[in-house]
């Protein structure tokens, strides 16, 4: 499909039928990850140049929004894959196009600097251990935040915090440990991954804080941790909406223990269900008013300042724990029914509070985005 949206509706019910046994097996099933592939899910922010699609980042907000509303997981993957495929607008054209040669190729990986890369001719010598990759036993390449130690002294920025570089191999070259035994959104597969003494090519490394994009689209003047937040958002938003679908097929028929009415003729649930509905329609509003403000920004200015960047993090913070509040509201008002592993419920409540966790959404981002609303001095480096 060329429309990457209707791509995603049109798999979400195939990632909804599957998504109990995804969550036993710890990861996404391998046909519906080629689909996903195949759709170019995982290339909505690769350049133009290099085969992506370079889509608006609304439209990556509503395709991953539309997958999570199957399944959460799936959602999650996708959210992962795309926004690593930025990596592409910061490594030299042809590298990039190597890396996206194959129209099935998935990158992934962890910026967090957990590895350490150390020069060599013509490249790094790298090793480190990063948790949360999310997706990783799917992907074609890898990649690792590392802080760089020339002879004993970390390159730093300016506020002097080390500068971070993402290290890019094949996946083969990484290890893989199996540490995913969590909460929520299990079929992620989002173990640890590993090198040990790894080369990797200097044309294979880029810090996406100090270097700039190598493609002058609209997209690449979006802040990469922007981006990242409202992938993440979008993941909220369909989880949510799928709590909602889920309470409302099973509202018709169930009539709790003692009672003689179904839920869906209750007024208090249907009220609890009304200012759900209202929280996340809201939610959902603000997230793409503040990508369309983004996005004049950096079509008149080249560039999206720290007024709408706050404006994103904002919206994406406000988007994913709204969502977990209503995922919540579903799962309660599913009352007994909800917490069998047959019940979807549990599973969207289950996954709507761990991606609540994620730091670039998590409750203490709203510190960050307050001390910016009251003037006072801020690191935005990673806003």
């Amino acid at each position: 499909m060329s429309d990457p949206v209707a791509a995603a509706r049109a798999l979400a019910p195939v990632a909804a039928e599957h998504a109990a046994a995804a969550e036993r097996a710890r990861r996404l099933p391998a046909p519906l990850v080629a689909s996903l592939a195949e759709a170019g899910l995982f290339r909505l922010c690769v350049p133009a140049a290099t085969g992506g699609l370079e889509a608006h980042p609304a439209v990556l907000v509503q395709a991953v929004e539309a997958l999570a509303r199957g399944d959460g997981a799936a959602g999650w993957c996708e959210a992962i894959g795309a926004t690593s495929g930025l990596l592409a607008a910061y490594l030299p054209v042809e590298r990039a196009r190597e890396v996206f040669a194959e129209p099935s190729a998935i990158a992934g990986g962890v910026f967090a600097p957990r590895g350490r890369a150390v020069p060599a001719d013509g490249g790094f010598r790298v090793s480190g251990r990063w948790p949360f990759a999310s997706g990783c036993e799917h992907c074609d390449w890898l990649m690792g935040g590392c802080v760089v130690d020339e002879d004993g002294a970390l390159q730093a920025l300016p506020s002097g915090m080390p500068d971070v570089r993402l290290m890019l191999a094949p996946a083969r070259e990484f290890t893989i440990h199996d540490t995913w035994h969590v909460a929520g959104l299990r079929a992620t597969g989002s173990h640890d991954i590993e090198l040990r003494d790894a080369f990797v090519p200097a044309e294979m490394a880029a810090s996406v804080i100090t270097d700039p994009p190598r493609h002058d689209g609209t997209l690449y003047a979006f802040p990469l941790f922007g981006l990242l937040a409202l992938a993440i958002a979008g993941v909220s938003l369909g989880i949510a909406r799928g709590a909602l679908d889920d309470l409302t097929a099973m509202a018709a028929a169930k009539v709790p223990t003692g009672g003689t009415r179904a839920l869906a003729q209750r007024g208090t649930v249907q009220a609890e269900v009304a200012r759900a509905e209202a929280a996340l329609r809201a939610a959902r509003a603000l997230l793409l008013s503040a990508i369309d403000e983004a996005w004049e920004h950096a079509l008149a200015a080249g560039d999206v300042g720290v007024e709408a960047r706050t404006g994103l993090r904002l919206a994406a913070t406000h988007a994913a724990l709204t969502c977990a509040d209503v995922a919540q509201s579903a799962y309660r008002l599913g009352g007994g029914s909800a917490i069998y592993e047959t019940s979807p419920l549990q599973r969207r409540f289950r996954d709507a509070h761990v991606a609540t966790q994620h730091m670039l959404v998590a409750p203490a981002t709203w510190e960050l985005t307050g001390r910016l609303l009251l003037g006072r001095p801020t690191d935005t480096t990673q806003l």
